[in-house]
Parts: structure tokens; sequence; C-alpha cells
């Protein structure tokens, strides 16, 4: 399975790329069934009305995921790359003044607004923990089509059936990749047999496939991931959602600028700007505003703000540097999501933020220098020390840890490259094995500390 730089790095809508994007695409990919109709049930009339379910961890946490509000939006042909805010709220007005969706081709359909959308505390689905089943009804009751979608993690969508057959294989397997490793261990046998580095590779390996330039895509993820970090360094208030989470770095920010060419200021002090620069986009994230999943939305602000340390305060850095660092980074990222997971509701967070820091080292590492060895070296140090990290938002808000955990995943992504480009790249855990551990780990953690707020610091809150 080839999964493409515009697979981990997708242009999208906080706060969530499982609870938010997900279902979105899920509903607009159902309205697509509806008016195929290659699904309808026999003997069913016309569609006439719509309803959703949630279950699993989409159903605990999808309040505070504004998950309800994402099947809406998804069912009235809402993408989250294209999203406009503005006649988002226009139209979901009026489906709560009229009782109804105006679905392109098929019509106005019957959908309440405050109860269409159905969160199921039972039993997650069979196939993922992220599950939901959308269903459409004619005038007489009578089921018309249904479709069940799992929200895998980082805005990727699957159909139960699809998840069965294995669909990711497809057209891809017609394309002839010249270095089609799966695993850390083929990338770097590649890389030595081939004499290339993991971003030439990996630049290969996309443009064997893709009809659009490729720098051009990857300049786009950059300006929208540096526009994200811009817009929450410039930004205060509360954060939506109940909590009262005051954003934090736009004054964190104008201290460290009025602190530039200090001589007291403290040399740790470079943490506090990579902290900045995360905290920013998962502020952003977390009220809704657009990100790149970099692989998730939980886990948005690392790469971005290690990109932003590597162009504003690394020496040498270029912009070349730049897409040598999404390369490698999503190289990473596409060996973690095919052997693991990027999921917080199938692993926990070290799928999400572990991930995240993983890619950032390893991209930071190859735009510094670093040979093949080194970063695989960094991805593996960065990983490593974030196994067993669990997934306890709490009220089901992508806010606390969360926005302070990017900080500090950031920060360890940097400490991880350093490490590895100081030494040759030998070291006792190859990333392979890493990535099997977390595996392992998160099958093996409770359910509670994968993204349902029902323990850990989620349930440890005193009241106020």
């Amino acid at each position: 399975m080839f999964l493409s730089v515009f697979d981990i790095f997708k242009v999208g809508v906080g706060p969530s790329s499982s609870h938010t994007m997900g279902p979105m695409l899920a509903a607009t990919s159902f309205l697509d069934a509806l008016r195929d109709g290659s699904d309808r049930i026999p003997g069913s009339g016309a569609p006439a009305r719509l309803e959703a379910t949630l279950h699993g961890s989409l159903a605990f946490t999808g309040k505070g995921h504004a998950t309800d509000r994402a099947v809406i939006l998804g069912l009235l042909g809402f993408v989250p790359d294209t999203l406009d805010p503005e006649k988002a709220e226009r139209r979901l007005a009026a489906v709560r003044d009229t009782g109804q969706i105006d679905v392109p081709g098929i019509g106005p359909l019957a959908f309440d607004a405050a109860r269409g959308v159905v969160f199921d505390y039972g039993p997650p689905l069979p196939g993922h923990a992220n599950g939901m089943v959308l269903r459409a009804f004619d005038a007489s009751g009578n089921l018309h089509v249904t479709e069940t979608y799992y929200s895998i993690g980082g805005g990727f969508v699957v159909t139960e059936r699809q998840l069965r057959s294995e669909p990711m294989k497809g057209d891809d397997a017609k394309i002839d990749r010249p270095h089609p490793f799966a695993t850390a261990a083929e990338m770097l046998a590649m890389g030595e047999a081939s004499g290339l580095s993991i971003a030439q590779m990996k630049r290969a390996n996309e443009t064997a496939g893709l009809a659009a330039p490729l720098d051009a895509g990857l300049d786009r993820l950059w300006s929208v991931m540096n526009a994200c970090i811009d817009r929450g360094l410039a930004t205060d208030g509360i954060l939506p959602g109940g909590l009262k989470v005051r954003r934090r770095a736009r004054a964190i920010h104008q201290a460290l600028l009025a602190e530039r060419g200090n001589n007291l200021a403290q040399p740790h002090t470079v943490n506090d700007w990579l902290s900045v620069y995360a905290m920013a986009v998962n502020e952003e994230n977390a009220a809704g505003g657009q990100v790149v999943t970099a692989p998730t939305n939980g886990a948005a602000g690392v790469v971005p703000a290690v990109l932003r340390y590597y162009r504003d305060h690394c020496v040498g850095a270029t912009h070349a540097g730049i897409r040598e660092f999404l390369l490698t980074a999503a190289a990473v990222g596409g060996i973690i999501k095919t052997n693991a997971s990027i999921s917080g509701a199938e692993v926990g967070c070290q799928g999400e933020v572990g991930s995240a820091a993983a890619m950032a080292a390893a991209g930071l590492c190859a735009a510094l220098g670093g040979t093949n060895a080194q970063i695989e070296n960094a991805a593996e140090i960065a990983l490593e020390h974030h196994l067993g990290m669990t997934c306890d938002p709490v009220k089901g808000l992508v806010q606390v840890p969360c926005i302070e955990r990017n900080g500090l995943g950031a920060i360890k992504a940097v400490a991880a490259a350093s490490l590895a480009l100081r030494g040759d790249g030998s070291h006792v855990m190859p990333l392979d094995a890493c990535i099997e551990t977390m595996r392992q780990t998160g099958h093996d953690m409770s359910v509670k500390y994968k993204e349902t707020s029902t323990g850990g610091l989620a349930v440890n809150l005193p009241e106020c």
C-alpha cells in the first residue's frame, strides 16, 4: 500500500481529523451512494429522510469534537479542505429552520438537526473504535440505503466492505513505484542500493503516479501550516467547548519577542519557541480553524512547529530543506500507519503525538544533512519515548492535555534529531521494532485510555 505525502498531510479543519474530518467525508460519500442507487434495498421507495448513528469513540467524545456538526455539514456537501465557515453556518441554520437537507441530484430530504445524529454509547462497532452508520429511509419509514463507515485516523475513511476487502490497493497497485518500501528496514536497504536519500526515494515514488506538480503541493502544505501558526500567534481569547481554556500562544510569543537580544535570556528559551509554535497550531485546531493533519489534527502542531524552528532558528535553512523535511516526514508517517496506527482511538496518543514527533525528528534530521541511518535513528528515538502515551482528552475536547502535549512533542522531536546527528546511525532498537511495540501496546491498552474520555486525566480533573 502506497501512502502519498498528500495522504499523510491533508488540509482540513479542526478540532479532529478522525472525529470531525472523517465523519464529514463519510457523510459526503453517503450522498454519492444515494445518488448512485446501486445499494438501494429492494422494495424501498425514493429516499425521504436521513439519519446517522455514532458508535464507540465517535459517540463518547463526539460532542467535544463537533462530530454531529461535521456529519450534517457532510450531508450538505461540504468537505474539509474547501470548507467556507460563513457559508457553512448559513446552511446549518437553514437545516435547523426547515428540518430538511437539500441534496443535489436527489432533492430535499427530511433531517432533524437536533435528533438526526444519534450518539450510541453501547459497545463499539466491530471494525474500529470510530464507527458510524448512515441511513436513508423512504416516506413509509422503510430502509432505503444504509452504509457503515469507519474513521480510521488522519482523515482516512473506509466503509465496512472496504475494511473487509483491504481497499486502498486498487488502482495504486497498477503504478510502478521505483522504491516501494513498506518498512524502515526496506527503506534503508533501498536507499543503500540506490544511493538515494529517503526524500529522493519518496520524491521518485510520488512523481510516478502524480499528475500535479509535486513541489507546488508541498509548498501549499507548508503555506497552510505556516499561516496557521501565524493566526495562532496573533489571536487570543477563550477556546470553545466549556472548559474555558484561554489561548496562551499570543502572550507567550509577545514575551519571547520582547526578550530577543536580552543577554539574560536562558539557553532553554528555544524550547519556548518550539512550544509556542505548536500551541499556536493546536489552539487554532481547537477553535475549528484550518490546519494540516500531521498526521492527525490532534497532533497537528508538532511538524509545523519543528519546520518553523528549522526555518527561523537553524543555521543554513533553505526552502529546499522544507520540501525535503516534508517528504522525509511523510515517508516515516506512511510506514507507521501501514504497520501500526496513527489513531488515538485505536492506540492512544502514542499513535498521534508519538507518530508526529517521529515524523518531525526524521524531517529535521534530513533537512540538517543527516544520513538515512541517522534519520531512521531520529524517528526511532522520538517514537520510543512516547510509547504508552494515552489519549484522555478532558471533556472530549482537543485542548487539555492536547495543546501542551504538541509543544512537548516538538521539543522531543528536536532533541531526537540532535541526538541522532551526534551519532553514526547505529543503534540497538530498530524503528520497525519500535513501531511494532506501539501497535502491541495500543492493542493491550484499556479502551478508557483511547479517546473515550472515560479514564485518565479526563476523569481526574477536580470540579471547580
